[in-house]
Parts: structure tokens; C-alpha cells; sequence
């Protein structure tokens, strides 16, 4: 027995050291945690229960069998964040470079496996250099076993990524499959082909930061949803973005309690928009200003910037927000803002978080870079997931609501429970300027009657009336109300139930 217990200790000794004690100081002397001390700064303390510690791989090509370490260079099992159970799997550079074989995926699936059998979220933290060559196909099979999984889990339970270091090749699509992307600046990068390659194939200079790290993913392709300056910061920020987060597709999100009132008035929100209908403001601060607490995770900050997405909490209770933003580009609709939009919105009714719109759009964004890049089938993804949802769903239109862009922005003809207005709001087929300019061609060489028909059209158009007389608008209200209309219209929906037809799946357009 004491033979037993020796062995045995000394495999688990030799597991939490990874690659080695000098591979670990130098990591940290570069500010970079174990795989081990990121998931104890993850999780609550003491809660973590390792599984699969001394799983080891089979290779045994190219001088493998002699070069084994327990664990196989990825730490999984669960723990509690905040109380509520998760399942985690963290990668070891230190080990084979993190890269994934058999036995590696072997314990990636088990956790999510277990994850999908109990509801509870799934988190990566990802680091690996991609597939272990030394392994072959076998390595691509672990991939693929992965993938398969990803898609299982996917509505089913959370699945987070967080890219902590060299994310390349395969690596990179099982990440591309879970519901949000966070990555650390200057340590963490994805990519499907590295800047070697890059150069063969195309004879591109490029560096590893410039294709793919946390910058160029959270600024140009989107594919970050955030970035953090350090693993620290990174994994304390997780743990506030789960506690917003159900653990499954069964549950509601957790209630957090706040003595934030749910009446409370906000008398600067009466000034918000300006008397200038082409002057911007920001919308950020409406939404600061009827969270609970002033408390926003906004998502994509850096990403099309004209439309914003995050998680807030209304009487304690989250909301996924979709909201145009004036600042930019005048908060119009385009290419990136619907894909950005309509991920978020599947999102949140895949988990029962219910939707807030804010609306102040022109339309969508003209042009030809948008036409030959696809606006109608992207855009309509944002029409397809917001008629698709049946959460709650509640929408105010604080200025302009224009065309078609009126209609996807979560209207009462999509289902909207409850649509509201403030005085200021303008809803038309277009500003009145341009409708005129349409109807009465024949006046255009006489600016008095142009100027006559245009006050006419905004009187008879653009303010929130036409649209309540229809029913469209459930009621108009004061902008300092806001928050307290929002609180009862959420404590209304709360029991909200709403079923689409029967289907194997629906066929977005993609």
C-alpha cells in the first residue's frame, strides 16, 4: 500500500509541474499564470475537483514513449464560480506546447460530456500550439471529437473560450463554436494558418499579433467578443460575465439582488437626445443610466462600433441589450452590426435572458461595398433571430426608426411584447426631407413649397403617434420614466410563454 501511495504521489507531483519548474518561471516572469493557477483564480477557492490527473498518451512514434507526463498538457474538471457549478478544461503550454492528441481530446470531452449530462456551463482556457504532429490523424480525430461536442452543447449549456496564449489550426474552430470569445493582449493569438505559411503561400509579412491577436480579432474580424490587459484581469472578468450567465437552457439567469430602486426616475434622460435630428449622442448612457448599479458588460466594444451588445441587470434580474448608437455612422444597420446583433439575439433566447432594444435607426447602410458584401442576406440574419426569439422582448424607440430597419429592430410585428416610444421618436419610411423630395417632384424647383411639404411630412410623420394609433407602439413615454417602465414591463413577462412551430431546425440565412 505505501508503495501505492508513493507512486501515486509522485505522479501527481509530477503532473502539477508540467513541463518543469525553469518553463514555469519563465512564464510567470513574463506575467503568464500555469494552467493550474488559472483555473484556481477562476473558480472559488478550494472547489476545484481534478478529474483524469494521471492520463497519459499512447504515442509511441518518434521517441514519444519515452517522453510522457501525467495530465497530457491540459488540466480539466469542476468547480463553483460564485456557488454555481462549471466545468472547466485548461491548457499547459509547458506541456508538448499544449498541443492536443488522443488522450488530450480524450479529457476535453469527458468535462463536456458531463457538462451536457448535469447543465452546467463549459469554459476553455485555451493555450495550445494546435495538434500534436507526433500523433497524426489521431490528433485530427481528437479535434473532430471536440467539434462534434461543441455543437451537442451548443443552446444547450454556456460555452465559453477564453484564449490565453497560441490558439492555431484546428484550435482554433472549437473556440469559433462556443457562445463568446475573450482573449489576453500580448500573449494570446488565433489564427488557421500562421505567418510562416502566410508568407510561403501569399508572400505576406505578417506578424503573429498583426493576424491574429487580440487586437485585430476584437477590432477588425470580431471574432473577440473582449479583450483583457492580463490573465488576472481576464479570469476576474470571467467570473463577473458568468454571473450573469443560466447554467442551462432549462434554468433562468440568477437574480442578483440590488437596492437600486425599480421606480426610480431619471430626470437627464428627458434631455438625451438632442432638438437636432442629425445631432448624435451617446446611447451608452441611457443604458448605464436604467441598469441596476450603472452596471453594463458590453460585448464587441471595439466591433461595430454603430450598434452595441451586452449584459446589464434590470430589478436583478439580466437583459441581453441590443441598442443603435447615434456616435457612429448614426447608429445605421450595415454588414458587421447584423452578424454582431444577431449572434447576441440567439444567444439570449437560447438561455431565457430577455431583450432590451434601444432604437434609433436611419436605416441600412448604402452603397456598393455593402451591396456586393452581402447586406440583405446579413441583415436579414438580425431579422431571422429576432422573429425567431421568444423571450421577452421589449423594444423603445427613443429617436429615428426608419425603413426596413424599423421593422428588424425587434418590432411589434416581430413579436415584440412590449414596443415603446419617447416623444422624440421618429417612425417613417424615411426622414421627411427625403420623402418629399419622392412625392413632390414636380414642386422640387420651388424651395417655399418644398419647405411647406416637408413640415407637413414631419408633422403627419415623424413622431411616434401615427405608429401608437395603429397599436404598433404600446404607449409613449417620458424618457426620465424609462427604468421604471422597464421594470414592470419585465415583472409583467416574467412567466412569458411562447413555442415556434415544430421543427428540426430553422434555416437562417447564413
Amino acid at each position: 500500500m505505501r508503495e501505492i501511495i508513493q507512486v501515486l504521489e509522485e505522479k501527481r507531483e509530477a503532473a502539477r509541474s508540467g513541463g518543469g519548474k525553469a518553463r514555469l518561471e519563465s512564464r510567470h516572469l513574463r506575467g503568464i499564470l500555469s494552467a493550474r493557477e488559472r483555473i484556481e483564480l477562476l473558480l472559488d477557492e478550494g472547489s476545484f475537483e481534478e478529474w483524469d490527473m494521471f492520463v497519459e498518451h499512447r504515442c509511441a512514434d518518434f521517441g514519444m514513449e519515452e517522453r510522457r507526463v501525467p495530465g497530457d498538457g491540459v488540466v480539466t474538471g469542476h468547480g463553483t464560480i460564485n456557488g454555481r457549478s462549471v466545468f472547466v478544461f485548461s491548457q499547459d503550454f509547458t506541456v508538448f506546447g499544449g498541443s492536443l492528441s488522443e488522450s488530450h481530446a480524450w479529457k476535453i470531452c469527458k468535462v463536456m460530456d458531463h457538462a451536457i449530462k448535469v447543465g452546467a456551463p463549459v469554459i476553455g482556457l485555451n493555450d495550445s500550439g494546435g495538434a500534436r504532429i507526433q500523433e497524426g490523424v489521431a490528433s485530427l480525430a481528437g479535434y473532430a471529437e471536440v467539434f462534434q461536442r461543441n455543437v451537442s452543447a451548443s443552446g444547450v449549456v454556456p460555452q465559453i473560450s477564453m484564449i490565453m496564449g497560441p490558439c492555431a489550426g484546428g484550435a482554433v474552430y472549437s473556440p469559433a463554436m462556443t457562445d463568446f470569445i475573450f482573449m489576453v493582449k500580448g500573449s494570446a493569438y488565433m489564427y488557421v494558418t500562421g505567418p510562416e505559411v502566410v508568407k510561403t503561400v501569399t508572400r505576406e509579412e505578417v506578424t503573429h499579433e498583426d493576424l491574429g491577436g487580440a487586437q485585430t480579432h476584437s477590432v477588425r474580424s470580431g471574432v473577440c467578443d473582449r479583450s483583457f490587459e492580463n490573465d488576472v484581469e481576464a479570469l476576474l472578468m470571467l467570473r463577473r460575465f458568468m454571473s450573469f450567465l443560466p447554467a442551462n437552457n432549462r434554468k433562468k439567469a440568477p437574480f442578483r439582488a440590488t437596492d437600486d430602486p425599480p421606480s426610480r426616475i431619471e430626470p437627464s434622460l428627458d434631455s438625451l437626445v438632442p432638438d437636432h435630428p442629425n445631432k448624435p449622442y451617446d446611447m451608452r448612457e441611457l443604458i448605464v443610466k436604467i441598469a441596476d448599479d450603472s452596471e453594463f458588460f458590453e460585448l464587441k466594444p471595439d466591433y461595430a462600433k454603430n450598434l452595441l451588445i451586452g449584459l446589464a441587470r434590470i430589478r436583478g434580474n439580466p437583459v441581453g441589450i441590443v441598442a443603435n448608437q447615434p456616435l457612429v455612422l448614426a447608429g445605421c444597420l450595415d454588414i458587421d452590426s447584423s452578424i454582431k446583433a444577431a449572434r447576441f439575439v440567439r444567444f439570449c433566447d437560447s438561455f431565457n435572458i430577455p431583450i432590451i432594444t434601444f432604437v434609433d435607426v436611419p436605416g441600412f447602410m448604402p452603397g456598393t461595398v455593402q451591396e456586393y458584401g452581402g447586406i440583405i442576406r446579413h441583415g436579414a440574419k438580425l431579422l431571422y433571430a429576432f422573429a425567431e426569439a421568444t423571450v421577452p422582448k421589449i423594444t423603445l424607440i427613443t429617436r429615428k426608426a426608419y425603413g426596413g430597419a424599423y421593422d428588424v429592430m425587434s418590432s411589434k410585428h416581430l413579436r415584440g411584447d412590449i414596443n415603446l416610444a419617447w416623444p422624440s421618436a421618429e417612425i417613417a419610411v424615411m426622414g421627411a426631407k427625403g420623402a418629399v423630395e419622392i412625392l413632390h417632384k414636380k414642386d422640387a424647383a420651388d424651395p417655399a413649397k418644398i419647405e411647406e411639404h416637408t413640415e407637413a411630412y414631419a408633422h403627419a410623420f415623424s413622431n411616434p403617434l401615427a405608429a401608437a394609433r395603429r397599436g404598433f407602439i404600446d404607449d409613449i413615454i417620458m424618457p426620465r420614466d424609462t427604468r421604471a417602465r422597464l421594470c414592470r414591463a419585465l415583472s409583467m413577462l416574467r412567466e412569458k410563454s411562447l413555442e415556434n412551430p415544430w421543427k428540426k431546425h430553422g434555416n437562417i440565412p447564413l
